[in-house]
């Protein structure tokens, strides 16, 4: 059972943890996020594993151009997402990223907002030893469908959190919940309406959570 909105709002001020999805939530890129899309074109039928590694042998970017990338189209943070995070640290609240987007991209995300990379779950590309394209981590749980819940679930056991919230704009972040205790949707960069309709607490910008966190 969804809780409801003020449930949602006290599970959010009185949180241990606090797990943000990464494109269009934290950054306002899509990303590899466009994944979702190749998905639903196959009629949803293709699992995300399948979805990525097909996108991925297409692509088949190298080490160089990844950096390229991050240097030339550097992450656009989301307005709001510095000062929250900043807000729920000072509250000594863990913050998380969970991503199925690049490790690489998440962690130089990270970095900005003082986020330890211990606490970035995302994908891993793999290169030879050349630089060039071999592949992904196929282990990781965030390569899978439903898996961010699976990272929730993993966080919960490793450090004993009763109270998790998930912040995101897409339907696998909704998923996540269970196990995460509460969802909040984020609709600051795109609304997608099934999440909008599924969310009680659904909010388009990062500084209507900082005043929820005021009124502690």
């Amino acid at each position: 059972m969804m809780a409801t909105l003020s449930q949602t709002k006290e599970l959010f001020r009185r949180a241990e943890a606090v797990c943000f999805d990464v494109d269009s939530t934290v950054i306002k890129e899509e990303g590899i996020d466009e994944l979702a899309k190749t998905r639903k074109a196959m009629g949803g039928s293709m699992t995300f594993k399948t979805a990525l590694t097909e996108r991925l042998s297409i692509i088949r970017c190298s080490r160089e151009q990844v950096n390229k990338l991050i240097t030339d189209h550097p992450p656009q943070l989301t307005p709001g997402i510095r000062e929250l995070v900043e807000r729920l640290h000072q509250r000594n609240i863990k913050v998380f990223l969970i991503s199925g987007g690049f490790r690489c991209i998440v962690e130089h995300v990270a970095t900005q907002l003082n986020i330890p990379l211990h606490h970035v779950y995302a994908n891993r590309l793999k290169f030879y030893f050349n630089g060039e394209y071999a592949g992904f981590d196929e282990s990781q749980p965030t390569a899978e469908s439903g898996g961010k819940g699976k990272v929730i679930s993993m966080l919960k056991e490793q450090y004993g959190f009763k109270t998790v919230v998930m912040i995101g704009d897409g339907a696998t972040d909704l998923e996540a919940c269970p196990p995460a205790s509460a969802f909040i949707g984020f609709g600051g960069n795109v609304i997608r309406a099934q999440v909008k309709e599924k969310s009680s607490w659904y909010v388009t910008s990062f500084g209507e959570l900082l005043k929820e966190l005021e009124k502690i």
